[in-house]
């Protein structure tokens, strides 16, 4: 017996729409790179300038330096205790988001699976936290911390960095735990999980994106942090790194580049962890994007 092939005839595209279509991509992705230059240009022009030196800074700001000093870096770190400033930038940024990551947890957590009164009253409560200006609080605070003796002490910029980083932190988990399964959440309990075991075992790792969201936010605000850390810290051991960096400047000059050389050093702790959590900060922020 003699099969007959069936042809599938398929529409042929017409010239004109391919290359519209070829335009418009080629426009999308020469656009794309210009924004993407653009957006890395800063990080650049901040690492070359900080191989300068003051003359080579006045006389070429925006191109290569004639001799790459590298010496910037070892003096900045050695003329203003930028060890010390390092580590005490990293307990209290750590500290903070450690608080924030385990209190904003739980707090979303009951928002988010649980029903009770004034459920909606104490959402809008941590919403109306998003609206208050940080540095309207400093003299309020300043005189709390007095009052606590609190004062030059870790504690001082700790708790303030984890109550402004608690609003945010909440509305976010809270709208991602929001989205989970109830049929999850059932199955576990007839499991024999209780609510820690739910939290922990199911709940956390589920959120992990927007945990990594929250990381990465609460992080860089207290990483980059410069006034309270300006008023509620006297103690020469006790500064953080902005403090640090901002002894290379004074009321008559500055130097550029042992300035930049610290701060192109000080940058490197965000991008390290911008690299760790992308993927799920990615992840994060496309959730709910595709339903199905």
């Amino acid at each position: 017996m003699k099969t007959q092939m069936a042809t599938i005839q398929r529409p042929i595209r017409s010239g004109p729409s391919v290359g519209l279509r070829k335009i418009v991509k080629s426009i999308f992705w020469t656009a794309l790179g210009i924004y993407g230059i653009l957006t890395l240009y800063p990080f650049f022009w901040l690492l070359i300038s900080a191989f300068k030196t003051n003359t080579d800074f006045y006389n070429r700001p925006f191109g290569l330096p004639d001799v790459w000093n590298g010496g910037n870096f070892l003096r900045a770190w050695d003329s203003s205790r930028m060890g010390t400033a390092f580590g005490n930038s990293l307990i209290v940024s750590i500290g903070s988001l450690a608080l924030t990551l385990f209190l904003a947890a739980l707090c979303s957590f009951i928002l988010a699976r649980f029903q009770f009164r004034w459920k909606g009253w104490v959402s809008v409560f941590f919403v109306i936290g998003m609206l208050i200006p940080i540095h309207s609080t400093l003299v309020p605070l300043f005189i709390l911390m007095k009052q606590m003796s609190l004062l030059n002490t870790y504690w001082a910029l700790v708790l303030p960095y984890t109550a402004f980083a608690l609003p945010t932190a909440i509305f976010v988990l809270t709208a991602y735990l929001t989205g989970i399964p109830r049929e999850l959440e059932e199955a576990s309990f007839i499991d024999g999980t209780g609510l820690w075991g739910l939290f922990f075992r199911i709940m956390l790792p589920i959120s992990l994106p927007a945990l990594s969201t929250v990381t990465i936010l609460s992080f860089l605000h207290a990483w980059n942090d410069f006034s309270f850390a300006l008023v509620f810290i006297n103690k020469t051991e006790l500064k953080t790194l902005p403090l640090a960096i901002a002894n290379f400047a004074d009321g008559y000059q500055t130097d550029f580049g042992l300035t930049l050389a610290a701060m192109t050093m000080s940058v490197v702790p965000t991008i390290v962890l911008y690299l760790l959590f992308q993927e799920q900060m990615m992840k994060g922020m496309t959730a709910g994007a595709v339903k199905g």
